[in-house]
């Protein structure tokens, strides 16, 4: 058929890559800070949001409390990184937490594991690529109306961007990650220096009051909105597990330089962060849902503000009141990095999706290297799901938010347990002190942090349920139900498939069927190559769909005096597949020790519309014939005059074709020469 969908792919993927170029695709540190740790890092943007989200629900004295709930959140991120450290120089073969779990706790907490963290990789897609189109959005304010179709493209062109490949998408990811960096750094130092001159910041927000039901809280109820913007703030630590699921893409050592790696994205992070919300808190930001528990509304008007810039788009107006193109390069950074935080998401999903499905939890296919050497089936995937999220829920940050983190807490704390257990058996046999020093200190900082990240996701499941983090507890178990499903057919699968001595013992006959429609050159050939098979028995089978066509047919053939005895199965329904099925079951029931083979004449086309012009009951019948025991099918083809220009075509490679040098005679497709035109 037509070489434009091939010219396309090349075009938009680049060319196809040999295995062995696998090794040119590894990543230096400095490149796999940005491809990893984007998505801890463009948390900045949206957790210290958060945060002043839930305090909001509470009125303006609940802001007070915001120095305290962000001092928690940097405790949980400084313990989470220090876990992970001890995880990424244990196991380095990509598995990450499922590994950790399989390997430590059983294959259940494993799986479970896996659900929860393909969730978040989803859910990590939608809630980056959303906020970025809301922060572009405060730069671009013609754009606010059509966010759901631009948050959907950037998921396309992400798509696209990793298709290519791991190592140009690093390149071109790292780049935009560092200038996010140099901007809120640079925010930070120049807001700080303004305040030491004496400069008097002040957000564009910071003289409206919020309303709302609840503005007087105590007791429980105060308890409970702090746990719930403690929460929200720990969005800050999604992404940190994704460099444990990359550990194969770094250079050697990679355990040692994914460590270092993790190291620098928990300092770096824990700046970011601490730093937006003390200017968020020195500048007196306000940040409602708008609408739902609170709004912002103007004192002097009494007018309800209908639309706030999001958080660190307020910080940057107010460091940079005298300096506007500082504001603008902070809030396009910020809109890049995020849709460049789902390139995480893009890494960690397919690797262990691959891994995954290695163990047989999940369809081969997905363990399969495209041309570009990535796991295109994963990245596809992972961008079909995160679409329609965005799709659903409006490219809604604030509606997205709920269902995330949920899931990867519960891969942190199973994680961290795991790793105690490692560190048990290893120490139950290592003679050395001083490795057993090292391994005690590993042990104390995995069990502080199955201990900490534990809690977390007890308040994170209170306090986020009934907004939504529902959802994400149905969806895990259902997804862990269908994996462990899928692992029980493949199970079934290969213990039907284990040789046995019947399975191998020659048959005691051959019996050859070739259908027949007319006689012409297919149809010759078909009997000529049946016969060269040396069958033990060898008819040809019609089909009487008319009466007077078989007749025809049988004269002819009587006339040619062909060497191979035709029989006429009657059809008075005009049916072709039922007659030709029961007169095969009834060789089969004769001789059940005998297998039949039936040959199929087929002829080549070369257009796809060509296919359309000819009955396909062949292909339905070839279809019905695999599913009998003991029955071969062979396809007999013959090219036709259209498949001409197709010859010595190099085949279309598909995925993991990198593997194997490519081919030419690629045969395109066939249609049935039983057909009745």
């Amino acid at each position: 058929m037509s070489r434009l969908p091939d010219l396309a792919k090349r075009l938009l993927l680049g060319r196809a890559l040999s295995s062995s170029q696998q090794h040119e695709q590894l990543l230096r540190k400095r490149i796999a800070l940005p491809v990893f740790a984007s998505d801890a890092l463009s948390s900045v943007a949206y957790a210290p949001q958060e945060i002043l989200l839930a305090l909001g629900a509470g009125g303006l004295v609940m802001y007070h409390y915001t120095p305290w709930v962000a001092a928690a959140v940097v405790v949980i991120l400084l313990t989470v990184v220090a876990s992970y450290r001890q995880n990424v120089r244990a196991y380095q073969s990509g598995g990450g937490d499922f590994e950790v779990a399989t390997t430590n706790l059983g294959d259940n907490w494993g799986v479970l594991v896996a659900s929860a963290l393909l969730v978040d990789y989803t859910l990590t897609v939608a809630v980056s690529v959303s906020s970025g189109v809301e922060n572009l959005g405060a730069l671009f304010t013609a754009m606010r109306p059509h966010e759901v179709a631009v948050a959907i493209g950037i998921v396309v062109a992400l798509t696209i961007g990793n298709l290519r490949g791991l190592k140009e998408a690093g390149i071109a990811f790292a780049i935009p990650t560092y200038l996010f960096m140099f901007a809120v750094f640079g925010m930070l130092a120049w807001g700080l220096i303004r305040l030491v001159a004496g400069a008097d910041l002040e957000a564009e927000t910071a003289h409206l009051e919020v309303r709302g039901d609840q503005t007087d809280l105590a007791g429980f109820a105060l308890v409970f909105l702090l746990l719930r913007a403690f929460s929200s703030g720990c969005a800050a630590l999604t992404g940190v597990e994704a460099i444990s699921n990359g550990v194969p893409a770094f250079r050697k050592p990679k355990g040692e330089n994914a460590a270092r790696t993790l190291l620098a994205l928990g300092l770096i992070a824990m700046t970011m962060f601490g730093g937006v919300v003390a200017f968020a808190f020195v500048t007196d930001v306000r940040f409602t849902d708008l609408g739902q528990d609170s709004v912002l509304v103007d004192p002097a008007t009494g007018r309800v503000v209908e639309h706030a810039d999001p958080v660190i788009a307020q910080v940057a107006h107010a460091v940079f009141s005298n300096f506007t193109p500082g504001f603008a390069l902070v809030a396009a950074m910020t809109a890049l990095i995020l849709f460049l935080a789902a390139n995480t998401a893009f890494n960690g999903f397919p690797v262990l999706a691959s891994v995954l499905a290695q163990n047989r939890y999940l369809p081969r296919q997905l363990h399969t290297r495209g041309d570009r050497l990535a796991y295109s089936n994963g990245i596809i995937i992972l961008a079909t799901m995160a679409g329609l999220l965005v799709y659903a829920y409006d490219a809604s940050v604030s509606r997205l938010i709920p269902l995330y983190t949920v899931g990867v807490f519960v891969s942190f704390t199973v994680s961290q347990v795991g790793m105690v257990r490692h560190w048990n058996r290893l120490l139950a046999a290592e003679p050395d002190a001083a490795q057993r020093r090292r391994m005690k200190t590993s042990r104390g900082i995995n069990a502080f942090g199955a201990t900490l990240t534990g809690f977390v996701l007890v308040i994170v499941l209170i306090t986020k349920f009934a907004l939504g983090a529902y959802i994400v507890c149905i969806a895990m178990p259902l997804l862990f139900l269908l994996m462990k499903a899928i692992r029980r057919h493949y199970d079934r699968v290969a213990e039907e498939l284990v040789p046995s001595g019947e399975d191998v013992a020659l048959p005691a006959r051959n019996h050859g069927i070739v259908l027949v429609s007319k006689i012409h050159k297919p149809t010759l050939r078909a009997l000529a190559y049946a016969r060269a098979t040396r069958p033990s028995t060898l008819e040809a089978v019609t089909v009487a769909v008319d009466a007077e066509e078989s007749r025809q047919l049988q004269e002819e053939w009587d006339a040619l005096d062909i060497p191979v005895p035709l029989k006429i199965l009657d059809s008075p329904y005009r049916e072709i597949t039922r007659p030709v099925l029961a007169y095969v079951k009834g060789v089969r029931r004769r001789s059940p020790r005998d297998v039949v083979t039936v040959f199929i004449p087929e002829y080549v086309v070369g257009h796809w519309w060509e296919q359309l012009l000819h009955n396909q009951s062949a292909l339905r019948l070839k279809g019905r014939l695999l599913f009998q025991p003991g029955v071969m099918v062979t396809s007999v083809a013959w090219q036709l005059q259209s498949s001409d220009r197709l010859k010595g075509r190099v085949e279309p490679p598909g995925p993991g074709s990198s593997r194997r040098p490519p081919r030419t005679g690629a045969r395109p497709g066939a249609g049935s020469v039983s057909d009745r035109d």
